[in-house]
């Protein structure tokens, strides 16, 4: 055996390749994954196990953290959200006088939000359930500047994203808040590849569906109690670790299988919840009488998901448009045309301003990619096209 074969030996991959097919789908493999337990031993900074799912003491943590444990503590969590139960809860990691604030800031939003009127989409929600304000991070820093910063200087936020993502991150942030009766969601995984439907996600390799994971982290903050019949998120602890979850979701032998056996945490007001977006999870229904459940729902995104250079694809495609049109009429097969759209195009429908550019019908908005393939598809003029890209990069403006 050569010595480049015997170094392949003692090498895992480190992520899987290939292609995954939703027809490669087992519940027996997630059942294999979800005998793994969450041992508390393992964990020498978490306080307790709830359900599987790793409780720490904001006030324990942050007394480690001022010893020097910082580094310990946070390949700690990393590796309970990679290898053990892909989800954490910090107790008290909010002061209630600090979300009171938040919330009245974010009750001025909605109330001039719905006065303005305008349809209303959410990801998974039915349009109109609930109340979430789009890209609220923004929208609070404007409107209270000094509740943001006594917010979001939050070390516990900073801890679970610096842990995951490394420094320079990037916080997005959706309050939804949920009305009595509000139903809850089907089973899901999150950004990116779980805002695709399983047929998109499975155009991409097996790498990527590993890869997918590590680039977000998704947290919520708890804005008032939220007993279990106010309906908190619904979790399968492990499930993270399924390499075919973003294409097993959609199968109803795994959505009946998550509806029977998954797991529900009360939290406390100025709880955080940190958990992997690969995490199978879904809200649930508000079965109270008298509960509005309000939580701040955190995506931290990776500072790596950006392009080295700036280009104006806007400006690509309008200069291309009319020669993807006399390449078509010239012969040029479809799918040799549509390389060069994928080229000059932007097919990817995030960042967008999510007021403006709603994801009414669907999980996502459409992409200027699909602009310029609808419009190939019916030939039509460029001058048309330009108006319609157009309008579409100004729904992607924050204000």
């Amino acid at each position: 055996m050569s010595a480049l074969a015997q170094a392949a030996t003692r090498r895992t991959p480190a992520f899987p390749v290939g292609t995954l097919h939703a027809g490669d789908c087992r519940l027996a493999d997630l059942l294999e994954i979800l005998q793994d337990t969450t041992d508390l031993a393992d964990y020498p900074h978490a306080t307790a196990v709830e359900q599987g799912v790793l409780i720490y003491s904001a006030d324990a943590v942050r007394a480690s953290l001022a010893d020097g444990a910082g580094d310990d503590i946070e390949a700690e969590l990393a590796r309970a959200w990679s290898q053990g139960p892909g989800i954490i809860v910090f107790t008290g990691a909010f002061e209630s006088e600090i979300i009171d604030r938040v919330n009245a800031a974010y009750d001025r939003i909605i109330k001039q939000e719905k006065e303005s009127g305008g349809p209303k989409g959410d990801h998974f929600g039915e349009p109109g359930a609930n109340d979430r304000v789009w890209n609220a991070l923004e929208k609070l820093a404007v409107a209270d500047p000094e509740a943001f910063v006594d917010y979001y200087s939050n070390d516990l936020v900073a801890l679970g994203a610096r842990a995951w993502l490394g420094p320079a991150y990037q916080i997005t942030v959706q309050p939804n808040v949920v009305r009595p009766g509000g139903k809850g969601q089907t089973v899901h995984r999150d950004y990116h590849l779980g805002f695709m439907d399983s047929g998109q996600a499975a155009r991409f390799p097996a790498h990527v569906h590993a890869l997918s994971s590590v680039l977000t982290l998704q947290g919520a903050v708890a804005h008032v109690d939220m007993p279990v019949e106010s309906g908190p998120t619904l979790y399968l602890p492990h499930s993270q670790k399924y390499t075919h979850g973003y294409l097993a979701y959609w199968i109803p032998e795994f959505q009946d299988y998550f509806v029977a056996n998954h797991i529900q945490l009360p939290l406390t007001k100025g709880d955080l919840v940190w958990f992997n977006p690969a995490l199978m999870h879904a809200a649930g229904t508000n079965v109270s009488a008298d509960i509005q459940r309000m939580a701040n729902l955190l995506q931290v995104s990776s500072a790596f998901g950006r392009a080295m250079e700036s280009v104006d694809r806007e400006r690509v495609v309008n200069a291309v448009y009319p020669a993807l049109l006399a390449a078509l009429d010239g012969g040029m097969p479809r799918p040799l045309v549509d390389n060069a759209v994928a080229a000059s195009a932007e097919g990817y429908a995030f960042p967008s301003n999510l007021d403006r550019d709603q994801p009414v019908g669907g999980m996502a908005p459409p992409t200027q990619s699909d602009l310029v393939h609808a419009a190939l598809d019916t030939r039509e003029t460029p001058e048309s096209l330009r108006d319609r890209l157009a309008h579409q990069a100004w729904t992607k403006l924050s204000h």
